[in-house]
């Protein structure tokens, strides 16, 4: 309407069609209707007022409708003589081009997919959502998100890995927090709003994210559940979760800008030796451009009404919490559960059953569901790694564990001189490892008693043996008290020990000689 009223007024100033055309207020053939009724109606006179957009608009419609016959008709659709079938198929989930294409194939449909598409988007009608702006008082949120990175080269391994950026965005004053990472972990998540709330000297009442699982563990409109490491910090802190709907990001639109941003301003035409030198660049950029800019919205610098919202930021507490993480884990037959790659032990009466781990930079804690206190050891440092306490195994496990050969040996002590002897005679065996042995050995003491023990070991060692199962049969036969048997004479003389069968005396080899 505002440009058939601009080409009436240079009508009534004596312009022509051809002039006005020139001048792209509208085309040739669109002036001379416009003129025609505005002759019929007498809106070229310049001694009465312009006419209404109103009065103009009814006009060239009752025009329109006298030169059609009293109908105004719609420009006609190719697909008309297939609306039906076109809008069961939409009914159905079929895409357009696949309507299109069945049209073709099947019904000899002869136009564009255009057509079809045109007559879709006529079907779905067009919504359009009203929308709010949000506004946040100082001190009040800070938007949190992930963005994804450039890779970097990892100065260990010598190979590029992927980085994400971590953004917080103070909602009052737009001023941010960015630092790049190499995971999407709770615990990096946790650590980066312990470097955010430093980087700004204080803490905001409600922190707004979207649903991560590295914070969300449920994300539901009504009731999402957050994770209870991250539910942890913010009680540590003292801000409030403020999770929004799922799928819906226009809820934390700031932040969403803010990672818009940094992809397009900081990221764009840089270059990065690893991740030291993006985050350092990373530090520069938000001081010394970022929050120096004139903002698209605050049409303020971030930094100078960050200076007016630091006031209003609670306090950093005095004492962070840790940073931590918490898991579910089943205690496996060894009496040990495993976390992140390393195995830690917890009383044997749990095998079978799961316990929740917690686990921070230097220590891994088990709890039951009451949350009390199962076992606590120091955090493995590579993977593999076991930790186990003596008191968490079964009865037979644990005493198996604790005879060392150290702990033989003043078992042994403990029992006599002889059954020491007998003890450091059979681990001195450079061939065969008798740890069992021995172990079974002083275990005879539980049965036939100290006494008797070493009394069969004396034994044992008057006849130069090394053997804990004749000292096993002795006590079990009762001979540990029996003297020795005396030696025979041909035990006694030294020509004939042994059972050769040819042996004779040395005297009678002598007389051999001398009768040769």
């Amino acid at each position: 309407m505002h440009e058939y009223r601009e080409a009436l007024y240079r009508m009534r100033r004596g312009e022509r069609d051809r002039q006005m055309a020139r001048d792209g207020v509208m085309g040739r053939h669109k002036l001379a209707r416009l003129r025609s009724v505005a002759e019929q109606e007498g809106w070229l006179d310049v001694a009465r007022a312009l006419p209404p957009e109103a009065q103009i608009l009814q006009a060239l419609r009752a025009r329109r409708r006298a030169q059609s016959g009293g109908v105004v008709r719609e420009p006609a659709c190719s697909v008309e003589g297939f609306a039906e079938l076109i809008a069961q198929w939409h009914g159905q989930g079929v895409q357009g081009v696949a309507i299109h294409a069945a049209l073709v194939r099947n019904h000899g449909f002869g136009g564009h997919y255009s057509s079809v598409r045109r007559y879709l988007a006529k079907l779905k009608g067009r919504r359009i959502d009203a929308t709010m702006i949000l506004e946040f008082a100082p001190g009040e949120a800070a938007q949190v998100d992930f963005g994804a990175g450039p890779a970097v080269l990892d100065p260990v391994s010598g190979e590029r890995v992927r980085t994400w950026f971590f953004v917080m965005t103070l909602c009052f004053s737009r001023h941010q927090y960015v630092e790049f990472v190499c995971d999407q972990s709770s615990q990096t998540w946790q650590r980066c709003h312990h470097h955010a709330l430093r980087h700004f000297g204080g803490v905001v009442r409600r922190v707004i994210i979207d649903n991560p699982k590295c914070a969300i563990t449920r994300a539901v409109l009504d009731d999402p559940q957050v994770q209870r490491a991250y539910a942890e910090c913010a009680q540590g802190y003292g801000f409030l979760v403020s999770p929004c709907p799922p799928a819906d990001p226009a809820k934390k639109g700031i932040v969403e800008s803010g990672v818009k941003y940094v992809k397009g301003n900081f990221l764009a035409l840089r270059e990065f030796v690893d991740l030291d030198d993006l985050n350092r660049q990373a530090r520069q950029w938000v001081m010394h451009e970022a929050g120096r800019r004139i903002h698209g919205t605050t049409r303020e610098q971030p930094l100078a009404l960050f200076e007016l919202e630091r006031a209003a930021l609670q306090p950093l507490p005095a004492r962070a919490p840790e940073v931590c993480a918490w898991a579910r884990a089943s205690v496996h037959r060894d009496t040990h559960v495993q976390f992140d790659y390393c195995l830690y032990s917890v009383p044997y009466t749990l095998i079978g059953t799961e316990v929740f781990v917690r686990a921070t930079a230097s220590l891994v804690q088990a709890f039951d569901a009451e949350h009390r206190l199962l076992a606590s050891h120091p955090r493995g440092t590579r993977r593999g790694q076991r930790f186990t306490q003596p008191d968490h195994l079964p009865p037979a496990a644990k005493a198996w564990s604790m005879q060392t050969p150290r702990y033989c040996l003043e078992q042994a002590r403990a029992v006599g001189p002889a059954c020491l002897a007998l003890v450091q005679r059979m681990f001195g065996d450079r061939v065969l490892d008798r740890l069992r042995g021995v172990q079974g050995l002083l275990r005879l003491a539980d049965t036939y008693g100290g006494e008797r023990l070493e009394a069969a070991c004396r034994r044992v060692g008057e006849v130069d043996l090394v053997s804990s199962r004749t000292v096993r049969l002795m006590l079990e036969r009762g001979l540990e008290s029996e003297p020795p048997p005396a030696p025979t004479a041909a035990a006694a003389s030294p020509v004939y020990q042994g059972k050769a069968r040819f042996y004779r005396p040395a005297t009678a080899q002598q007389g051999a000689l001398e009768l040769n």
